[in-house]
């Protein structure tokens, strides 16, 4: 029988909800990534089933980040928008962040093409 994958192993209801310090009473912060935190993580070398206070942790640093980037993305460019060119160059004095995120963009582009080549001939057998 095959082994579960890292992220079976949790019931994600109670792993989701958790309250983190300094939070109020009322709004518990809902865990948005906490599932993809766990596998990233025993992907890259951590036990099956790491710690929920390091998921935690992990979890209150990526969303920090991504709030600062967010802010910072509005100030640049179109002023209360964030577009892909405003992240980008905020990221450009980083190498591994730049040539990460330039891979993605390929990536996401390539994919596209192969969507609509296959859409075309899907349309294409209907049509004969």
């Amino acid at each position: 029988m095959a082994e579960p994958l890292p992220s079976e192993v949790y019931d994600e209801e109670h792993h989701d909800s958790a309250e983190t310090p300094g939070e109020s009473s009322q709004g518990k912060r809902k865990r948005l990534f906490s599932k993809e935190l766990r596998c990233m993580m025993y992907g890259f070398g951590d036990d099956q089933n790491p710690y929920t206070e390091t998921v935690d942790l992990l979890e209150d640093l990526v969303s920090e980040f991504l709030t600062e980037m967010t802010h910072k993305a509005m100030e640049v460019g179109r002023v209360g928008r964030v577009q892909v060119e405003d992240v980008v160059f905020l990221i450009r004095k980083d190498p591994r962040k730049y040539a990460r995120v330039r891979d993605l963009l390929t990536m996401n582009e390539e994919l596209k093409k192969a969507r609509k080549a296959f859409d075309e001939a899907i349309y294409d057998m209907k049509v004969e």
